[in-house]
């Protein structure tokens, strides 16, 4: 017996109306998101390209040309952006742990409650507490390190009296940026496969090897990405860099000194104000060159996290 082969009919659901205006919002979203990024660069290099070439007299008392002026202020911005990630991004991801991992329901949600409510604290609070307690508590532990570690660079002295160092102002952007990073962080932990978790203990694994094992290799570009975006906040933070940071001129790897290096944020806030026209378009030069790190640092962030995940899907 012989069958007719009966020719199949494909029909195409069409698209919901929902969808369609979901997907129209979605993209408009990106795109107005990318036409907001450029349309700040353009004004940075427009306003700031005529900086990069002022006479003397504008960079002046510490430098003569634009590289000499803009030089120790990226020095300083990164350094305490480095400062805040290295003391925040250990103490964020222990919190983080603890909350999705070790500590009961009842009290690991109202830990994550009020390690959200830090986010919503203005910066100009946290450079009022960095003035008036931080550095004040500080500068004694200062004197001790100038004393008893000044063979160490990082603790050379002499030792700030008041406090308002580089340090202290990178452990207040090490607050600030704690919320975001233990918040991603807390989400990615949370989201790993509960048969991973389950199957490792069931090999015999302790808690710790468990989270070890399949915890932090699931979650590494999450933790990756949380890093990079404190340290994006970090290195455009202004206020509570100018409240705290007392300026010192100059490039140093002393953080317990009066000589600090300012920030471009904070520099920029502190002129920006009393600024003649050509004084104006040095220190939005200098915004310029940070727009420009930051986006390198965001870019350098996305290649590793790719990388990161093709690694795992290989």
């Amino acid at each position: 017996m012989t069958t007719t082969p009966v020719a199949e009919r494909t029909t195409s659901t069409p698209r919901r109306q929902g969808d369609r205006i979901f997907s129209g919002l979605s993209r408009g979203a990106g795109l107005f998101i990318l036409v907001a990024l450029l349309g700040v660069f353009v004004f940075l290099a427009i306003e700031g390209i005529p900086g990069l070439t002022q006479p003397a007299s504008f960079y002046a008392p510490n430098a003569t040309t634009f590289l000499g002026y803009v030089g120790p202020l990226l020095f300083g911005t990164i350094l305490a952006a480095v400062i805040a990630v290295v003391v925040a991004a250990p103490l964020a991801f222990g919190i983080a742990l603890v909350i999705s991992h070790y500590a009961p329901k009842s009290i690991a949600v109202p830990a994550a409650y009020v390690i959200d409510l830090l986010a919503a604290v203005p910066s100009v609070v946290f450079g009022l507490w960095g003035i008036n307690v931080l550095a004040l508590k500080l500068a004694p532990i200062y004197g001790w390190l100038a004393e008893h570690a000044s063979w160490i660079p990082f603790f050379a002295g002499p030792a700030s009296v008041t406090g308002r160092t580089i340090l202290t102002a990178g452990i207040v952007l090490a607050i600030m940026i704690l919320p975001i990073i233990t918040a991603i962080s807390r989400e990615i932990f949370a989201q790993t496969p509960r048969l991973h978790q389950e199957a490792a203990l069931a090999l015999g694994a302790t808690r710790w090897e468990m989270i070890r094992l399949t915890v932090f290799p699931y979650a590494r570009s999450g933790m990756v990405s949380a890093t990079m975006l404190g340290l994006g906040r970090a290195l455009g933070e202004t206020m509570a860099v100018a409240m705290v940071l007392s300026v010192g001129g100059g490039v140093t790897f002393n953080l317990i000194s009066s000589s600090n290096p300012a920030s471009i944020a904070s520099n920029i806030a502190s002129n920006y104000k009393e600024g003649t026209p050509g004084k104006v378009a040095v220190l939005i030069a200098t915004g310029l060159v940070l727009f420009l790190v930051t986006f390198l640092v965001n870019f350098g962030a996305r290649w590793l996290v790719g990388r990161s995940e093709r690694k795992m899907n290989r």
